[in-house]
């Protein structure tokens, strides 16, 4: 089965930087024409006029996905751009550092919900549904492995993602079987906003393949879940981690 998206129409959020910028290339890269979202608008209109020069048709539309009107104008303007969206990627999200579950705020904490999970369900339902009347398509949804693996400080960021992880599955019920909808759950990436906690020593305590992921690292799963190659899976959750269930010390490999 083939990678190819040529034609396609892709809607990304979050697709501006990070594992988003890098998803949105490789599918530009396999053939397809992006609708590329994030809050800011000029660094939506930038990656837009980055895939242009490629030779692909895209569009930049600013929205913050946790607000549920501004996800139902994105839906809407999106779908009016090409006509159709044949592949929707919910990657945008949040996920910050709570001190601790009792001095984690009320304003952070529906924050967190609203980003990870509420603006996929709303965008996921919007989409989907319209794809299930129509010529049917595929959803991604961007987990976290936090999802799987929850530690404390990422208690809220967790939850939500685990959220998202049940959404899907329930989702991929609702459409189908015009409509498959499937998660991929990023473990540590270099990405921009990597920070401090993105050392080669970490890394090697963290992960069977001792170091952390490049951001083109997430592509070839995008690819496949996109494509016609994974026809024939839906509700699904791949992790891409590096294998971060790797438990050095109880082998004596600190």
């Amino acid at each position: 089965m083939s990678f190819d998206l040529s034609g396609k129409v892709v809607l990304i959020t979050g697709g501006t930087r990070g594992l988003g910028a890098a998803m949105a290339r490789g599918f530009a890269a396999a053939g397809a024409h992006l609708i590329v979202s994030s809050r800011k608008a000029e660094a939506c209109e930038a990656m837009a006029a980055e895939i242009r020069a490629t030779g692909r048709r895209a569009v930049g539309i600013p929205c913050n996905v946790g607000k549920w009107d501004e996800v139902d104008a994105l839906a809407e303007v999106a779908w009016a751009a090409f006509g159709r969206v044949d592949v929707l990627v919910n990657n945008a999200g949040m996920s910050p550092v709570a001190p601790s579950s009792v001095e984690t705020s009320e304003a952070l904490f529906d924050k967190v919900v609203a980003v990870n999970f509420k603006g996929p369900f709303r965008l996921t339902g919007l989409i989907g549904r319209r794809m299930a009347d129509e010529a049917g398509g595929s959803i991604i949804n961007v987990s976290s492995i936090g999802a799987l693996k929850p530690s404390p400080w990422i208690a809220p960021y967790a939850g939500a993602k685990a959220a998202l992880n049940a959404m899907s599955i329930a989702l991929a019920q609702e459409f189908a079987p015009k409509v498959r909808i499937n998660v991929i759950s990023p473990g540590g990436f270099l990405t921009d906003i990597a920070g401090e906690w993105a050392t080669q020593d970490e890394a090697e305590k963290a992960t069977a393949l001792n170091r952390w992921g490049r951001p083109d690292e997430i592509v070839g799963t995008a690819l496949y879940l996109a494509s016609d190659a994974s026809s024939y899976t839906t509700g699904a959750n791949i992790r891409v981690d590096g294998g971060s269930f790797w438990d050095r010390k109880s082998e004596g490999k600190q």
